[in-house]
C-alpha cells in the first residue's frame, strides 16, 4: 500500500477525466441562455454580490500565482514551476475552445465555461497542491474560489456558467498535481494530503 500522498495523487488521476466529462456533459446539457437556477439567482439583486468578483480579479490571481512560483523556485522545483507558469494560460486557452463548441451566449458574449473561475480555481488549486494539501489550504482556496463563482455569476456571467468554471478548473488541478508530484514527493514523502492540524 502506497504513502497517502501517492494513494490522493492516484485518485486526483482517475478523478480528473470525470470533471472534464461533467464539465463537456453540463454545457451541452443547458440551454443557450439563462434557466431558472440563473433566473432566480439573478433575483437576487437587494444582496451586493458584485464585490465578490475581487476573488476573480487578476491583481490578486497574479499575486498568488508569483507566490507559488516563488516558493517552488525557491524549493527547486522545476516541474511546480513549469507547471504554474503553464497552467494557468492553458486553462484559459482551453476555455477559448471549449466557448465555441458548446456555444453558449450571454448577451454578445460566449460564456460557457466561465474564464475567470477556471483560471482561479486554477491558480488556487497550485497553491494548495504548494502547500502539501494542508486543510488550511484547502478550506482557503475552495472558499475563495466559490466566492468568486458567486461573483461572476451574479454579475457577467449566468451562475451555472460558473459550475462548469469549477469543474474545468478541478479537473486541470488534479492533472497538474500529477505532473508535480515527483517534486512534491521527493522533499516531503507525506506531501499532497489533507492534514488535519493543516
Amino acid at each position: 500500500m502506497g504513502s497517502a500522498a501517492e494513494v490522493t495523487l492516484d485518485k486526483a488521476l482517475r478523478l480528473w477525466p470525470i470533471g472534464v466529462l461533467g464539465m463537456l456533459i453540463l454545457g451541452f446539457a443547458l440551454p443557450h441562455g439563462s434557466t431558472r437556477l440563473d433566473d432566480w439567482f439573478h433575483g437576487l439583486e437587494e444582496i451586493p454580490l458584485r464585490w465578490l468578483t475581487v476573488f476573480v480579479s487578476p491583481w490578486l490571481n497574479g499575486l498568488v500565482l508569483a507566490v507559488v512560483v516563488g516558493v517552488a523556485l525557491y524549493r527547486r522545483w522545476w516541474r511546480t514551476v513549469v507547471v504554474a507558469l503553464v497552467f494557468p494560460l492553458a486553462a484559459y486557452g482551453l476555455v477559448q475552445l471549449l466557448k465555441p463548441v458548446i456555444g453558449r451566449e450571454k448577451g454578445s458574449g460566449l460564456a460557457y465555461p466561465s474564464g475567470h473561475v477556471t483560471v482561479t480555481v486554477v491558480i488556487w488549486g497550485l497553491a494548495i497542491v504548494l502547500a502539501g494539501g494542508a486543510l488550511w489550504a484547502v478550506w482557503v482556496g475552495v472558499g475563495v474560489s466559490v466566492l468568486g463563482a458567486i461573483g461572476v455569476g451574479a454579475t457577467f456571467h449566468y451562475l451555472t456558467d460558473t459550475f462548469g468554471g469549477l469543474l474545468l478548473g478541478t479537473a486541470l488541478v488534479g492533472v497538474a498535481a500529477l505532473i508535480a508530484k515527483p517534486d512534491l514527493t521527493r522533499v516531503n514523502p507525506g506531501a499532497i494530503y489533507v492534514t488535519r492540524g493543516g
